[in-house]
């Protein structure tokens, strides 16, 4: 291909610390507007920041789950640049020396396994929210300043809107894996931005890069990078260059627009945060915290494949999310039949949620409840088509399937002395059926089995009903 598409991504991810990166205010989305401040994170004179130990701990958790390595050396920085939302003037960050440095996501595109390069992930606190009111007013809370970030850079090997698709996935199921954030875009745990530029691999020319601020989904990050991709290839086409500028993405018009002129890191003129003074961690802290990390999503897939016999592609789908693995596991402790299980999983069970865009930590019924439908159905209580509407009815009411089948009287009919009294009922009222099955029409059977079952509502056994039938037919 002539033109070659660089995109490289930062991630801000708020972290589920209980309370704040340099003071005791509660990290709680939402509540009462400026409820959650005080003096430290409404940055007063004379306020002394506290680094929260916790913070530490979930920013190391998510470098070691990324490959990285962690510095024992802590140092944090003031950045400054104005915002109406930034109570201080500045953001106390990290700039030369950051917790985490390298490391790598890979990612598993249709051609083959790919490893995106991280440059760094750097602890941080975040800025307030400006609200603004259809009267022209700017209001302004500042519950969210001084909530913990993670700022999670990439290196620009991303090459297309699908491949920043497949990293975010992998990265928000590995950060809630680790539990070190809920990763909510909605609420803005985490947010994304992109920078993209484009190089003509003929001639060598490039584009400036441009930034895209703030997208708060993965949907708009592929159309962002798609829209910038196909602008700066206009650009190069026609012999000119883009502006090093910041932009944003307009949902309505479908495209980015400019927000203002991009600065430089000399811009944010960097300095040391003297109230915090530089130290050293334990490595035995660091140790700890790493050989507590929990099974990651690629390493619980390898398991998933060797432990229940499962194909790449299901056990891929199953460990998507924790939630999904431990449902899927807690199920199987109560039917030992991995595969059947993950049948019902992968296919009713994760259509109706993702019909209903919920998560598997939503449903009404428990693993053992899907484990006593699946029984059900396995042992021919029920048959497979009733299985289905019990389950339907199970996501509506959180009933146990055993209720549901009782009450509704969905039992499947298997006992041969009933049934035989219906097959010769039915045969007897459709003797062109029978000749046109032996004619060679074997619709005419099909017509038979329909016939059964619509006289028993469905709940006959087909297995029984097949073979009666098929006796009955060779008798007549």
């Amino acid at each position: 291909m002539r033109y070659k598409t660089i995109v490289g991504l930062e991630i801000h991810v708020e972290l589920m610390t209980d309370t704040k990166i340099f003071c005791s205010c509660t990290n709680e989305f939402g509540g009462e507007a400026n409820s959650h401040c005080c003096p430290v994170c409404l940055g007063l004179p004379g306020a002394i920041p506290i680094l929260n130990k916790r913070v530490l701990e979930y920013a190391i958790k998510a470098g070691t789950a990324f490959n990285c390595d962690i510095s024992r050396y802590i140092k944090m920085d003031r950045k400054n640049y104005f915002y109406a939302d930034l109570t201080k003037g500045y953001q106390t960050s990290q700039d030369d020396v950051p917790l985490c440095s390298g490391g790598y996501i890979e990612i598993e595109t249709e051609e083959a396994s790919k490893k995106i390069g991280l440059g760094r992930i750097h602890i941080e606190e975040d800025t307030g929210k400006s609200i603004h009111t259809e009267d022209d007013e700017t209001l302004l809370d500042y519950n969210r300043a001084g909530v913990p970030l993670i700022e999670i850079v990439s290196k620009p090997d991303i090459s297309s809107g699908e491949e920043a698709r497949l990293f975010l996935d992998k990265l928000r199921s590995t950060l809630k894996y680790i539990e070190v954030s809920d990763c909510k875009m909605e609420e803005g745990s985490l947010r994304c931005d992109v920078n993209i530029n484009v190089l003509d691999t003929e001639t060598g020319t490039r584009t400036r890069v441009s930034e895209i601020k703030n997208l708060n989904s993965f949907r708009s990050v592929v159309k962002a990078i798609e829209f910038e991709e196909e602008r700066h290839i206009k650009l190069l086409k026609e012999g000119k260059d883009t502006e090093r500028e910041t932009r944003r993405w307009d949902e309505v018009k479908n495209e980015t627009v400019v927000m203002r002129a991009k600065g430089g890191e000399s811009d944010y003129r960097y300095a040391v945060e003297g109230d915090i003074p530089p130290f050293y961690l334990e490595e035995s802290f660091i140790k700890e915290i790493q050989e507590n990390l929990p099974e990651l999503p690629h390493e619980k897939k390898e398991r998933f494949i060797l432990d229940y016999d499962l194909a790449p592609y299901d056990a891929g789908v199953l460990t998507q999310s924790r939630e999904l693995a431990d449902f899927f596991e807690d199920t199987v402790k109560y039917i030992d039949d991995a595969k059947l299980v993950s049948n019902w999983m992968m296919g009713d069970v994760l259509r109706r949620l993702n019909e209903e865009g919920l998560e598997v930590d939503s449903l009404r019924f428990t693993a053992k409840d899907l484990a006593d439908l699946i029984i059900l159905v396995k042992n021919g209580k029920i048959n497979n088509n009733t299985g289905k509407k019990v389950l339907r009815d199970m996501f509506e009411s959180g009933k146990a399937p055993d209720v549901i089948v009782k009450e509704k009287g969905l039992i499947q009919i298997s006992d041969e002395g009933q049934l035989e009294a219906i097959v010769d009922e039915v045969l007897d009222e459709n003797e062109q059926s029978i000749i046109d099955y032996k004619s060679g029409k074997d619709r005419a059977f099909g017509y038979l089995m329909g016939q059964i079952m619509k006289k028993t509502r469905g709940k006959a056994n087909p297995q029984v009903v097949n073979k009666l039938l098929m006796d009955k037919i060779k008798e007549r």
